[in-house]
This record gives structure tokens, C-alpha cells and sequence, in this order.
């Protein structure tokens, strides 16, 4: 029997539905293991659904003619509303409550207006009308940049609800029943949606975006000790290798603006929780992730430049050294100021790197004024010698910029002061967003 169970394991794993069976299930078990957090997510919302449900599927528990089929709104407004962060789930259920209720109280006003007339002609003419006007307004007001930043959804909701009321209206003249009806089960729905969503396992905009310039500022330290291990060599002949030297951590920084404008937004409706206060410097942020990606930008010239030049056996003799020292310097300083984010604890080690970049950088500057690499050839093959200089030189005080950004973020939020720094071993260093305001704790990883 259990030779035979085995046969017929075996045919299974030779069907191609099996095979993609297997990879899907593969997929699913690794991205619940790269970030729990979604799976906990995914029974946060089963289960606000299930129990909103309930107004619905009970009648002797609740009133069923009071809400009729208009509580499948409050089932609708929680699959809407419950986003994965605590501020995207906030905005968007305060952004669909009040829209509701104003949209509501216009339709009803639009409908008496419409009533007083007195005419079965004039009523439909002042409904349409009506419903134009605001239509047209509203959807020009989505076009202005502050507000669809973070009122567009609700400018949305406000629009479909004005109509839908409007028009509904024409033929039932239980217009102000039925837009009580839909406000209240609505508003169930998004206080269900922002109760469970902050009462289980809240997911903090604000926290997802500290750590997430954290770990770009890392990625960068993490990229530029990569080209001090290559300048160090000056033997890399192929972009696969350098590839590999350079270890390309600072590519995933390059297109994050798109994530980090999200979670800003997000962030701004989160109430204060830990050292995130309600009017916190968001906008800091932003400014630090500009000059991260600018950072990055300066990284992939320089990979490029480094990949298509040919220097002179004497133009790489002479800025072997500085730049070796200015990578890692400037690596060495952004790795601890990222840390410095994460722990929010300032170490006194970021200076002196920084101080180490900036006296490589002068001695670099000086080899290029002082005209040596242009006597030792041709100007077209010293060229590229002096472009890496150049990069190499921009980098530092793109570094330093970097440097200062966070400090004055530092200053902000009150950080830490530590005499020494802990000791990291190991590459990347993470630290859940949840320990972020919590007591300092060092983990060394081998």
C-alpha cells in the first residue's frame, strides 16, 4: 500500500497542474513570510465583514425593516474602507463619512427645492439641473492639487451619493428616510473598519515610512562599501562583476518617491501614537527622500561611467585611493545614520566619517587642480578619470547633505545621544516598526 501511495505521489508531481499547483502555493507561503503582517490583515477584514454581516443575515437581533437591503451598504463601505495601514483606513473612512452626510443633506434639499415647485414639469428640470451643478463643481474641485492629495476619494463618494439620492428621489418620495438609512449604515461600516483595523495588529503609515527611509539610506551605505571594495581592486572588467561588487542595493531606492508621497499622505491621518505625534515633521521626510534618490541617481552614473570607461593604468593610480576612502567613509556614514533613524539614537561615529569623506574629497579635488592626470596623456583618455572624480566628489556631498537631513530630523524628534555605537556585524540590520519609540535594544547578527 504504501509503495502504491508513493506511485501515485509520484504521477501527481509529474502533472503539470500539479507542478503550478505547487509554485502558486510556493508564492503564497513567501509572501506571507516576508511580511506577516498581510496575512494578518487578510482575517482583519473577513472578519469585520462577517460580523457586519450580521445586520443583514439576523433579524431578531436586529432591525431588518429599519435597514432593509440598504445595510449591505455597511458590508460595502467595509470592503472599500479597510486598507492595509491605519491612516489609509482612517482617510478613507472619514473622507466617505462626511461626503455621505453631505452629500445626503443636498439631495434632500435639492428634493424639496424640487417639491415647492409645485410642477411635475419644473421637478425633473431642477433635479437635473441640480445634479449637473454639482456634478461639474465637484469634479472640477478633484483637479486641485491639495485637495485630491487626500480628499479625491471622498469628493468621489460625494458625488455618487448626491446622485444616486437626486435621482432616486424623483420616483420615492422617502428620500430623507432612505438618505438616514444609507448615512447610518455607512458609518457602521467605516467605524467597524477603523475599530478592528486599529484594535488588531494596527499597521502605522507613519512607522512603514520611517523604516522605509531608514533602509534606502542603508541600501545606499550598503552600495557605495561596494564600490570602496571595487575601487579597491581596480581589476573589475565586466558590468556582471561590478554588479556584484557593488552588491545594486541602491536601485529599489530609485523609483520609491511614488510609496513614500503615499504613506506621507496616510501618515498625516494617524492619530499620535508612540513618538509619532499627530503634527509630526512629515514633510521632513520627504526632503530625505529626495536627496536619497538624488544619492542613487549619483550611484547608477557612476556604475555606468565605471562600467563603459577605460582609464589610464596611471589615471586609476591616482584616484584609487581617495575614492576607496570616500566610499567607504561615505558608506560608513550613512549605514550609521540610518541606524541612528531606526533606534532613533544619534551616534557620534557618523562625524568622524563624514570628516574622513570630506578630507578624501579635498585630497581628490586637489589632484585634479593641480593638472597631474592631464600631463601623464591625451586629454580623451584622462577624460574618464577625472568624470569618476567628479561623481565621486558629488557623492560625498550628497552624503553629507543626507547627514544633515537626518540630524535636523533628529533635532525634531528629540533623538537619543549615545556615546558609543553598537557594534553591527553582518550586512542589513532590521528593526520591526513596531520597536520604533521603544526602549534601545542592540542585536548583533552573525
Amino acid at each position: 500500500m504504501a509503495v502504491k501511495n508513493q506511485e501515485i505521489v509520484g504521477i501527481l508531481k509529474k502533472l503539470p497542474a500539479s507542478n503550478k499547483v505547487c509554485s502558486f502555493g510556493s508564492y503564497v507561503k513567501q509572501i506571507a513570510e516576508d511580511d506577516p503582517r498581510k496575512l494578518v490583515h487578510s482575517v482583519k477584514v473577513g472578519l469585520a465583514i462577517a460580523i457586519v454581516s450580521l445586520f443583514y443575515y439576523f433579524e431578531p437581533l436586529f432591525d431588518y425593516e429599519g435597514f432593509g437591503v440598504s445595510s449591505m451598504w455597511a458590508v460595502l463601505t467595509v470592503v472599500v474602507v479597510f486598507e492595509f495601514s491605519v491612516g489609509a483606513t482612517l482617510g478613507k473612512g472619514v473622507n466617505r463619512g462626511i461626503a455621505t452626510f453631505l452629500a445626503g443633506s443636498l439631495g434632500v434639499a435639492a428634493h424639496k427645492l424640487a417639491t415647492f415647485s409645485g410642477s411635475d414639469k419644473l421637478q425633473p428640470i431642477i433635479l437635473g439641473l441640480s445634479v449637473f451643478s454639482v456634478a461639474a463643481i465637484a469634479t472640477f474641485m478633484r483637479f486641485m492639487p491639495k485637495l485630491k492629495v487626500r480628499y479625491d476619494y471622498g469628493i468621489l463618494i460625494f458625488i455618487l451619493t448626491f446622485s444616486m439620492i437626486s435621482v432616486s428621489g424623483y420616483r420615492d418620495h422617502m428620500v430623507l428616510d432612505k438618505a438616514i438609512t444609507r448615512a447610518t449604515t455607512i458609518l457602521i461600516g467605516g467605524a467597524a473598519a477603523i475599530l478592528f483595523n486599529v484594535v488588531i495588529c494596527p499597521v502605522w503609515a507613519g512607522e512603514d515610512l520611517h523604516n522605509l527611509i531608514a533602509t534606502n539610506i542603508e541600501d545606499l551605505g550598503i552600495s557605495l562599501e561596494g564600490y570602496g571594495k571595487y575601487f579597491k581592486k581596480l581589476d573589475v572588467k565586466s558590468e556582471e562583476e561590478l554588479e556584484r561588487t557593488s552588491l545594486e542595493e541602491y536601485k529599489c531606492v530609485i523609483n520609491s518617491k511614488a510609496s513614500e508621497e503615499n504613506l506621507v499622505n496616510f501618515a498625516k491621518w494617524e492619530p499620535h501614537h508612540g513618538k509619532f505625534r499627530y503634527r509630526h515633521p512629515w514633510g521632513q521626510y520627504l526632503k530625505i527622500g529626495d536627496l536619497v534618490r538624488e544619492c542613487a541617481i549619483y550611484i547608477n552614473a557612476l556604475k555606468s561611467e565605471l562600467t563603459s570607461c577605460n582609464m589610464t593604468p596611471e589615471g586609476r593610480k591616482r584616484i584609487q585611493e581617495p575614492c576607496t576612502k570616500m566610499s567607504i567613509e561615505c558608506g560608513s556614514a550613512l549605514k550609521d545614520i540610518a541606524m541612528s533613524m531606526k533606534t532613533m539614537t544619534l551616534y557620534p561615529t557618523t562625524d568622524s566619517h563624514i570628516l574622513k569623506a570630506k578630507a578624501a574629497g579635498e585630497k581628490l579635488r586637489s589632484i585634479i587642480k593641480s593638472g597631474g592626470l592631464i600631463e601623464e596623456a591625451e586629454l580623451q583618455k584622462l577624460l574618464p578619470s577625472t568624470k569618476i572624480a567628479s561623481f565621486m566628489l558629488d557623492l560625498v556631498s550628497n552624503s553629507v547633505e543626507i547627514v544633515d537631513s537626518v540630524n535636523h530630523l533628529a533635532g525634531l524628534l528629540k533623538f537619543k545621544s549615545l556615546s558609543s555605537k553598537p557594534k553591527r556585524l553582518g550586512s542589513k540590520s532590521r528593526i520591526p516598526s513596531g520597536n520604533i519609540g521603544a526602549a534601545h535594544l542592540v542585536v548583533n547578527v552573525e
